[in-house]
C-alpha cells in the first residue's frame, strides 16, 4: 500500500495535492516562507478539488463522495457533489469540515482572515461548467473568468497580506489571461468535454465551425482565431505585469513566475504556428526561466 492509498483506494488528500507538480504555474515554490507555502498549498488543495469535481476527474472509488456525505450511487452527479462541497466549505467558517482538504484549509482561513467570497466563486464557476458549454461574446468569457480564475490571485494576495485595490485589479488581469491561455492550450480536450471557450462571435468572425476544432490539426482559420485570442491574453498579461514590481522579495519572484508562465505558454503556442489541436503546446524550462528574467526586469 503506497502513501497515496488507503484501505478504500487512493488517499483523496494526498492524491489531490500531488497534482500541484503538474500545474502550469508555481503553486508553493521552495523559496517562499514556510507559512506561506503551507497556506498556499491549502488554498491549492481546495481549488484543485473543486475543479476535479467539476471536470469529473476525482479519483476512482468514491472516497471524496463518502467524505462529503454523498451516497456512492450518486458520486457521478457533479452538481450534487458541488452542492455538498459548498456545504462543507461553509463548515470551514463556522464548524468542522468533513473533507480533509477543507480541514487543512481551516487554519489558513483563520490565520489569514480569508472570506468565503473567492472560494464560493470557484465553486460557482464549476457549477456553471455543468450548465453552460458555450460563450457568445468575449465579455461573457470574461465574466466566467471572474469566477473561475480571478479568485485564485486574490487569495494569493490575501495569504501574503499584500492586497490593495490596484494590486487586485492587476492580479485579475493576470489570472484572466492565464485562464484564456489554458483554454487555448486545451481546445481539443475541452471540446471532448462538450465545452468551447472560444467566443462564438469570434468563431463566426474567423469562419470557424465546431467541426473544425475536432480536426487532428488546425486549418488556417482556426490558427488565425487562436492567434487573435492569444493576442488578447498577451495584452492582459502586459496590463497585469506591473503587479510584479509593486511587491518585493520572494513574493515578487512568485508573481513573476505567474506572468512568465503565461508568456512562455503563449510563445509555445506561437512556436507551433497556433496549431493547438494535436495537444497542449508546453514551454520548456529554459524558455520559462528566460521569461521570468524578462518579467523581473520589467520588460515584456
Amino acid at each position: 500500500m503506497t502513501v497515496r492509498e488507503t484501505a478504500h483506494g487512493v488517499d483523496p488528500e494526498r492524491g489531490t495535492l500531488a497534482k500541484a507538480a503538474d500545474e502550469n504555474f508555481p503553486v508553493a515554490p521552495f523559496f517562499l516562507p514556510r507559512d506561506w507555502r503551507t497556506d498556499l498549498m491549502a488554498v491549492y488543495g481546495f481549488a484543485r478539488l473543486v475543479d476535479d469535481i467539476g471536470d469529473g476527474d476525482l479519483a476512482p472509488g468514491g472516497a471524496d463522495a463518502r467524505l462529503l456525505g454523498v451516497p456512492a450511487a450518486r458520486a457521478e452527479d457533479r452538481l450534487l457533489m458541488l452542492d455538498a462541497f459548498e456545504d462543507d466549505l461553509r463548515r470551514v467558517f463556522d464548524g468542522t469540515p468533513r473533507h480533509p482538504l477543507l480541514r487543512r484549509l481551516q487554519p489558513t482561513v483563520r490565520r489569514r482572515s480569508l472570506t468565503p467570497g473567492p472560494f464560493l466563486g470557484l465553486i460557482a464557476a464549476n457549477r456553471q461548467d455543468q450548465l453552460v458549454g458555450r460563450y457568445e461574446t468575449y465579455d461573457d468569457l470574461l465574466a466566467y473568468c471572474e469566477l473561475s480564475a480571478n479568485p485564485v490571485g486574490r487569495l494569493v494576495l490575501a495569504v501574503t497580506g499584500t492586497s490593495t485595490p490596484e494590486r487586485i485589479r492587476r492580479s485579475d488581469a493576470i489570472c484572466t489571461a492565464l485562464q484564456i491561455v489554458e483554454h487555448l492550450q486545451d481546445v481539443a480536450e475541452d471540446l471532448r468535454r462538450d465545452r468551447v471557450y472560444l467566443p462564438a462571435e469570434d468563431m463566426k468572425r474567423f469562419h470557424v465551425q465546431e467541426t473544425d476544432l475536432a480536426a487532428p490539426t488546425a486549418g488556417a482559420s482556426v490558427r488565425a482565431l487562436v492567434a487573435y485570442e492569444a493576442g488578447r491574453a498577451r495584452d492582459l498579461l502586459n496590463e497585469g505585469a506591473p503587479l510584479v514590481s509593486s511587491v518585493h522579495g520572494r513574493l515578487r519572484l512568485l508573481l513573476a513566475g505567474f506572468v512568465a508562465g503565461g508568456r512562455a505558454a503563449l510563445r509555445a503556442i506561437a512556436a507551433v504556428d497556433h496549431d493547438v489541436l494535436p495537444g497542449p503546446p508546453k514551454p520548456g524550462k529554459v524558455q520559462l526561466l528566460r521569461e521570468v528574467g524578462v518579467t523581473l526586469r520589467g520588460e515584456g
